[in-house]
């Protein structure tokens, strides 16, 4: 990540350069969208780092979440950078400028040999991590953005037309609009502490039901602490039986929906049948020994 981070900067660098002496639009949208990258790396970097420090009495799920604001503000600062694509494109085709269409092919053909040279670097970790996610999305949609460019380049090159530039930069801005949705969703949800992306709460609830000594379940809540960090709590109904057993439904419930759901912290209230839930003493008094009665 470190070196995704200069490699990114030193190219935002050369590539708005080039965008300004050569005209193009095209190429300062993707510097701006590199220079967005360049941050969100940064920012995924630090929360990596951050959420490996320790849970603590003040912070006793640990920063976890760090990665998701993370995830968060690298969305919104796709929609910023959209927006002010728009509104360039917008005055370019008011006002067009012919670009250096060799100029901008060339620099764009070196943007995609970085951005997609990232992008395979953080794949496999994209799959577990909604922090490094929001940032292979960013360097994902970066390489996109710049087989545009060339696209633009060789276009404006055969029909020697300025208006190509802005029209492409309208492109690149809506496709980042749409690659910034998925992360912006999920780490909201994650906020909001909604159900995870892809948990079937039905099957969580058969699962359940379907262990053995387990009667009802209900008050069932699964949420996302962080990457890789899901959490749920419920309230299981159970017969009357020994302490002994009644942990064993416990134990055998927590495996099984971490086995199957990937849920990683689990909290279960056990609830005996027939009992009031607010009634600790109902157990109690019905075996309570009869001379004591």
């Amino acid at each position: 990540m470190a070196a995704a981070v200069a490699v990114t900067l030193a190219f935002v660098i050369a590539e708005a350069v080039a965008g300004w002496v050569g005209h193009s639009l095209a190429l300062l949208s993707d510097a701006g969208h590199n220079l967005a990258d360049a941050a969100a790396l940064g920012l995924s970097w630090y929360a990596l780092v951050i959420a490996r420090k320790p849970s603590h009495h003040g912070m006793t799920y640990g920063y976890h979440r760090v990665a998701v604001i993370a995830a968060m503000i690298n969305g919104l600062s796709l929609v910023g950078i959209a927006l002010w694509i728009v509104w360039e494109a917008i005055g370019r085709l008011r006002a067009p400028e012919p670009p250096n269409s060799g100029l901008m092919i060339g620099v764009a053909l070196v943007a995609i040999a970085v951005n997609v040279a990232i992008t395979l670097r953080l794949h496999e970790g994209s799959k577990h991590d909604m922090n490094v996610r929001s940032a292979y999305q960013h360097m994902m949609g970066d390489a996109i953005s710049a087989f545009g460019v060339v696209i633009a380049g060789v276009v404006i090159r055969v029909t020697h037309s300025a208006i190509v530039d802005p029209i492409v930069s309208l492109l690149i801005a809506a496709f980042i609009v749409r690659s910034s949705y998925d992360v912006l969703r999920d780490s909201a949800t994650v906020l909001l502490e909604g159900t995870p992306p892809g948990t079937d709460m039905p099957a969580v609830i058969a699962a359940i039901k379907a262990v053995s000594g387990v009667l009802d379940v209900h008050d069932l809540h699964v949420w996302m602490v962080g990457p890789g960090v899901v959490a749920c709590s419920c309230h299981i109904v159970v017969g009357e039986q020994t302490i002994r057993e009644g942990q064993q439904v416990v134990r055998a419930v927590v495996q099984d929906v971490e086995d199957r759901f990937h849920i990683t912290h689990t909290t279960v209230q056990v609830e005996v049948e027939g009992c009031p839930p607010n009634d600790m003493y109902c157990v109690k008094e019905r075996h309570r020994p009869r001379a004591a009665r």
